[in-house]
């Protein structure tokens, strides 16, 4: 098995050197073209179909190591289409394949020379679409070997002032269904671990801005570039916010902490009207007769309460002097004594 495996593979390896030494006629045309190419030069026989076939490898190998520009390769291939055909025609013209081969890859190769170039890739990052190159040693395609995540850009912005991110790169990109998603990192991370960073509300254009930037934006911004929902480039921002707060700003958290620490006033009452006797007089709706009858009874009650308090006042007095000055108070008659003294 292992003598089968070693023979299988020795036969493998001269195939692909092979294959790859006439590559891009073996990308651009199949081997039933091929074939019948030769087969009108030559016939069938055996011997002179084998000397065509090599004779037009070797007129090919020139074009072995070519690279193309990707969107080229729907040209290329109707070149090698056409090349093929007009073989045909100097093989019933009764031509020589040894001098129609060489000539025919030196037209191909004045063609290719003449297609759209190979734009270089740009540096630092992204996956640039518009670099995409086709490999004529192993017919396939490949774009610049570049990472997806660009470098970190500083952005330094006092506070209060506006902070501008631009999602541009320096590669071309795709003229349609090109979309945009920025993310933030907040806590003053510099980070370029996506697992940081979440989604930015009402940001989808390429242009990104923060007015007024306050210390809480202080973080890492990231935008993403999507062509059909397949990432191309991831651009990072720090921003950093430095300065002291605006004097306007300034003066604002004053009047805040002074609105926080206000403790509301005792509740003011309302206390009903109490006019003096001059103001009740002096309104001109204030003699009617009921305020007349009202102000002759409060008269006739002071009076009334003065009389009293005077003559309580005066019993006091004339009792005090009842040992040195007799009095009738109707109920019990008293005489003076003629052995006591009297004063006046």
């Amino acid at each position: 098995m292992a003598l089968v495996a070693l023979m299988g593979s020795s036969v493998l390896f001269p195939l692909i050197f092979r294959a790859s030494t006439w590559a891009c006629l073996f990308c651009f045309t199949t081997h039933e073209e091929r074939l019948r190419v030769c087969q009108m030069f030559v016939g069938t026989e055996g011997s002179k179909l084998g000397q065509c076939k090599d004779a037009l490898t070797a007129a090919f190998e020139g074009l072995s190591d070519m690279e193309i520009n990707y969107d080229e390769r729907s040209h290329l291939h109707d070149a090698f289409t056409q090349m093929t055909l007009s073989l045909q025609e100097v093989a019933a013209a009764h031509g020589s394949f040894k001098a129609a081969f060489p000539s025919a890859a030196a037209k191909m190769k004045r063609t290719i020379h003449h297609l759209k170039k190979v734009q270089d890739c740009i540096l630092p990052c992204g996956v640039q679409e518009a670099t995409r190159r086709f490999h004529c040693w192993g017919c396939f395609s490949t774009v610049c070997d570049l990472p997806l995540d660009c470098p970190v850009q500083d952005v330094t912005v006092k506070r209060g002032d506006q902070a501008l991110f631009s999602c541009i790169v320096g590669f071309q990109l795709p003229e349609s269904e090109l979309t945009y998603s920025w993310k933030f990192a907040a806590g003053g991370l510099r980070t370029q671990d996506v697992s940081y960073f979440r989604d930015v509300p009402g940001a989808h254009g390429y242009l990104a801005r923060i007015r007024p930037v306050q210390p809480t934006h202080r973080g890492t911004f990231s935008c993403v570039i999507l062509h059909d929902q397949r990432p191309l480039a991831r651009l990072y921002f720090y921003l950093n916010v430095t300065g002291p707060p605006p004097p306007g700003e300034t003066e604002l958290q004053v009047t805040f902490r002074e609105v926080m620490n206000w403790t509301p006033r005792e509740a003011e009452t309302i206390e009903p009207w109490r006019p003096s006797l001059g103001e009740l007089l002096a309104r001109p709706s204030a003699l009617t007769l009921g305020n007349l009858f009202l102000i002759a009874a409060t008269a006739a009650f002071v009076s009334a309460s003065v009389t009293v308090l005077v003559w309580s006042n005066v019993t006091s007095f004339l009792k005090l002097l009842n040992p040195f000055f007799p009095y009738h108070d109707g109920l019990h008659p008293q005489t003076v004594s003629e052995n006591k003294p009297f004063f006046l």
